[in-house]
């Protein structure tokens, strides 16, 4: 029988979060809870196991919120600063854990990762600790992370080449500005879909509402989120025009999945 399948949202916003440094727009001031996202993220939760998909700036504040007690692993989309500059935030699991946490990334991500936070990775004798992590590269093949298979799904993400993931029967897209039609063939059948969708305008990087329920459409997964959020969208008002099967995500949503994992 098939284990539960959970996903939390650690982060529904985009790069700069909502409410957004300086504006006093109707949706960074509003009292809605919805209304406030941290940077994008889930916790994928299955068995005893946790793992996370990138790790945000303001991924303490995300663990805190979701009471994480241990991270298992974490995948990487792709290394926009907004996905990566929480890494340094796992050490507390290396000391309860008292091991390496493996992180997945393409190579390109990885090696702007190793870039960004040497002194993890240089090697050297460290006075203080620095977390200690197992980089492991993504060839675009399936991972097998304790009994459950993490399928890499190439996305556009403006001209560049990053990675969504799909899971068991869900499927977790963020920013990206188009699907390539064999990506597309990989998210059939699905019970759970995030996709991106910035805000109504066009963007050179990031889908649109109207291009994401236009991919809802046409993948038909029985339920969509869409998530990566700016402060064009109030919660309430927007999710009213959406689809019933459609709905925004938020920060703390948490969504079981049918089917679980093996």
């Amino acid at each position: 029988m098939a284990s539960p399948l959970k996903i939390t949202v650690l982060g529904s916003g985009t790069s700069v979060g909502v409410p957004t440094l300086g504006c006093h727009c109707a949706v960074c001031t509003s009292t809605d809870p919805r209304d406030n996202r941290l940077r994008p993220s889930v916790l994928v939760s299955y068995q005893d196991h946790r793992v996370i998909v990138d790790t945000t700036p303001d991924f303490r504040t995300q663990a805190l919120r979701a009471r994480l007690e241990r991270v298992d692993a974490v995948l990487y989309t792709h290394a926009h600063f907004d996905h990566i500059m929480g890494l340094d935030d796992v050490r507390p699991f290396n000391f309860r854990q008292k091991g390496r946490i493996p992180i997945y990334a393409a190579p390109d991500t990885m090696a702007t990762i190793q870039r960004v936070f040497e002194y993890i990775f240089d090697g050297e004798q460290k006075e203080s600790n620095v977390a200690q992590l197992d980089p492991r590269l993504i060839d675009g093949g399936p991972l097998d992370l304790f009994g459950l298979e993490f399928l890499p799904v190439p996305v556009l993400h403006g001209s560049r080449t990053i990675y969504g993931f799909r899971f068991g029967d869900a499927a977790y897209l963020t920013d990206h500005s188009a699907i390539p039609g064999s990506s597309l063939d990989l998210l059939r059948g699905l019970d759970v879909l995030f996709l991106d969708a910035l805000r109504y305008k066009p963007h050179p990087t990031h889908s649109t509402v109207a291009r994401s329920i236009e991919t809802v459409e046409r993948l038909a997964p029985r339920r969509a989120f869409f998530t990566h959020i700016c402060h064009d969208l109030a919660h309430e008002r927007a999710e009213s025009m959406l689809p019933p099967h459609v709905r925004l995500a938020y920060d703390g949503m948490e969504i079981l999945v049918e089917g679980g994992a093996p």
